[in-house]
């Protein structure tokens, strides 16, 4: 076990946002965090990463709790990606990666050719070289997750999360960086909305709904057709190990093959 969550809740504003979940990541695996709008997955990632106290349970790092490790002991084990990344100064993208080192630095100073390696890694591994020397405000939404995503494997980490890493990128860019996360020698938790993308890419899925763990298991277990139209209230077929063993493919069904037929008595001719 690395990262856990042991019965964590977090509110605000009066309204509980995670109630009671618990989840283990295993050591290597990439853990998908699904569920609807709402339903707490950017909430519950916030409490794994540190970001946010949480207001009942605890969240662990190798069985001690994060509320107890010190800040920059945390930073060099943990690295999260958010939705949303801005910054004030007008950056290149390499400084941007390299904001990654910062854990790594002393009271003085830093290993100036281990930061070096680290950033050239990050930049090759997320195919972002090409744009190190472009201001930041200059990239696109597309280009700039991907230079977020090379600042966080540039922290060397051992546990990465990720927020909605595929939004702003186009299909092969979200291939892409969702088969690189799963060749890096981390324990990764990454939240989707794409069921499809996770039942390919994940190793363990969970399920949210209003802030609550509905399910968890491997894709195949938990994305079944009375899942999604429970959870996500839409009709689906799934095809099992469509995409590989243990990995279905899911086929959405349009509205109209799905809903409620109309009151017999509205189709009644007026007299």
């Amino acid at each position: 076990m690395t990262l856990a969550a042991r019965e964590v809740s977090w509110s605000a504003g009066g309204r509980l946002i995670v109630d009671g979940v618990s989840v283990a990541l295993r050591d290597g695996e990439t853990l998908g965090l699904l569920g609807p709008n709402g339903s707490g997955k950017s909430s519950l990632l916030r409490l794994l990463a540190g970001l946010r106290g949480t207001d009942g349970g605890a969240v662990l790092l190798d069985g001690r709790e994060l509320r107890t490790l010190r800040r920059g002991e945390v930073a060099r084990r943990v690295a999260v990606v958010e939705q949303q990344a801005s910054t004030e100064v007008d950056l290149t993208a390499e400084q941007v990666v390299r904001l990654g080192r910062i854990p790594h630095r002393g009271s003085w100073s830093g290993d100036a050719d281990a930061d070096a390696r680290a950033v050239e890694r990050a930049l090759a591994e997320t195919g972002t070289s090409a744009l190190r020397d472009r201001r930041w405000r200059t990239l696109s939404g597309g280009e700039q997750q991907r230079v977020q995503i090379a600042r966080a494997l540039a922290q060397e980490p051992r546990e990465l999360l990720l927020d909605e890493p595929t939004n702003h990128l186009d299909v092969r860019h979200q291939l892409d960086l969702l088969a690189l996360v799963g060749r890096l020698p981390l324990t990764t938790v990454v939240a989707l909305h794409d069921l499809n993308l996770a039942a390919l890419f994940c190793d363990r899925v969970i399920v949210l709904r209003a802030g609550r763990l509905v399910s968890a298991g491997r894709p195949a277990d938990v994305l079944t057709p009375a899942l999604i139209a429970d959870v996500y209230e839409v009709a689906a077929e799934v095809l099992p190990d469509a995409a590989g063993p243990g990995r279905p493919a899911i086929r959405f069904l349009a509205p109209s093959a799905y809903a409620s037929p109309p009151d017999a008595r509205s189709c009644q001719p007026s007299r």
